[in-house]
């Protein structure tokens, strides 16, 4: 066990990498009632082609979300009981890149780090309960396919990537989910749940070296086996697929998302580095505190709703803007104009200094929050990048590297919309 000391952020924890390859990373909080176990595993939504153990696999859209839902059987009943029964909280949640299981409690902390390290690493699918799930996923696949503010990413992805997984939803289909069976889900466990594709995150008021050592003594004890080799398709041109794509559901006013696609990160720091400098080209381009966003706003072309951010996956990222407004297209007009004119005339140098300064107090304030930090730890450590490094990311962007980040991103050719209109009345 080894600590690493952050005196930039004021923080500090315990790493260990287990023999068998599991990544496991404590942060002590004396004082805190609360205890937060996070364990991830590397595998999401866009991991559904890869060889593994010499073996070319394609696996149906879907899988990891599905695979998700059934790790809590367990062969002596499921793990959400024994929760129940100790007041534990507990969730998951499967993002395009991430499958996450995390539990917090005030008591009885060892006893349900135990279930929820049991439950990850026990695959038991039968083929029974493999089925009565399916029809649970197809339930809310359909609510997610009824709401306009997840068709319009949808819809929006499908239309700039031609070839990322990152196209296809994160639960997949009715179709896709139709052919998943037990045998494919023990395959995916195989591949993606090994100890070394995964990290264990804990924080609160816990003894480190005892939570590693309780790791240590309930995950397999296997060397450490060569990783899934994942295949995300032919590399992406920075041109969409197509630039326009509508669809008309019950909504009350048109909803928008517009891209703009741009190059992804390589693995290692530079993907955080380049997170950063994407979401403060988009708070210079049209955050709250900028003239257009107050523009856009006093003309009614937005509301409250509407945000603008960077968006990173594995060999995809793209600048979305999102929100509802009668005319789509001339916010997305107005993002154009203004992005060429902050890369000719440049960004004010005085409004980057202040975000930056409130992106650092605001990552400050959130190291109290156990679930926000330890998603960022583990995201980080997946992408090859150290999550406390930000402090120093952060002072050395330079207004240059916004400059050249809005001039190579927000263009045309590089831009598509999704838009929701609402649903034509019927002429009586």
């Amino acid at each position: 066990m080894i600590r690493k000391d952050f005196p930039a952020v004021g923080e500090h924890y315990f790493e260990e990498c287990l023999p068998n390859g599991l990544m496991v990373r404590v942060i002590e909080k004396p004082g805190f009632a609360k205890r937060y176990a996070f364990l991830a595993t590397d595998f999401g939504s866009i991991d559904s082609s890869f060889t593994s153990h010499g073996k070319n696999c394609r696996v149906p859209d879907g899988v990891a979300h599905y695979l998700e839902h059934k790790m809590f059987d367990l062969p002596g009943g499921n793990a959400m009981d024994r929760f129940a029964q100790t007041g534990c909280g507990n969730n998951a949640f499967t993002s395009y890149a991430m499958t996450v299981y995390y539990i917090e409690c005030t008591d009885r902390f060892e006893e349900n780090l135990k279930t929820l390290l049991e439950m990850v690493t026990t695959p038991y699918f039968t083929p029974e309960s493999v089925e009565k799930e399916r029809g649970i996923i197809a339930q809310e696949i359909k609510m997610y396919a009824d709401s306009a503010d997840s068709v319009v990413y949808e819809n929006l992805f499908s239309a700039v990537f031609r070839h990322h997984p990152v196209r296809c939803s994160i639960a997949g289909t009715v179709e896709s989910i139709e052919t998943i069976t037990p045998e494919i889900l023990y395959d995916c466990h195989r591949a993606f749940y090994t100890p070394e594709n995964m990290m264990l995150c804990v924080m609160g008021d816990v003894d480190a070296a005892q939570i590693i050592a309780q790791a240590k003594a309930q995950t397999p004890d296997t060397a450490p086996a060569q990783l899934p080799v994942r295949d995300y398709g032919p590399a992406e041109t920075l041109s969409v697929v197509q630039q326009r794509v509508e669809a008309r559901m019950e909504v009350s006013m048109p909803s928008f998302a517009v891209g703009f696609k741009t190059r992804p990160a390589p693995y290692g720091p530079e993907r955080m580095r380049r997170e950063l400098i994407g979401d403060f080209a988009a708070e210079m381009l049209a955050g709250e505190s900028t003239a257009l966003y107050a523009k856009l706003y006093d003309e009614g072309l937005i509301d409250a709703d509407f945000s603008i951010g960077y968006e990173q996956i594995k060999d995809a990222a793209l600048l979305v803007a999102s929100g509802d407004s009668d005319d789509p297209d001339a916010v997305s007009k107005a993002l154009l104009e203004q992005a060429a004119k902050l890369a000719d005339e440049g960004v004010d140098r005085a409004h980057l200094l202040r975000l930056k300064k409130s992106e650092l107090g605001r990552r400050l304030r959130g190291l109290d929050g156990f679930e926000g930090t330890c998603y960022r730890m583990c995201a980080s450590y997946f992408d090859g990048a150290e999550y406390f490094d930000y402090p120093a990311m952060i002072e050395a962007i330079t207004p240059e590297d916004v400059e050249l980040f809005l001039r190579e991103t927000v263009k045309p050719e590089q831009a598509a919309i999704s838009i929701i209109y609402p649903k034509e009345k019927k002429e009586e």
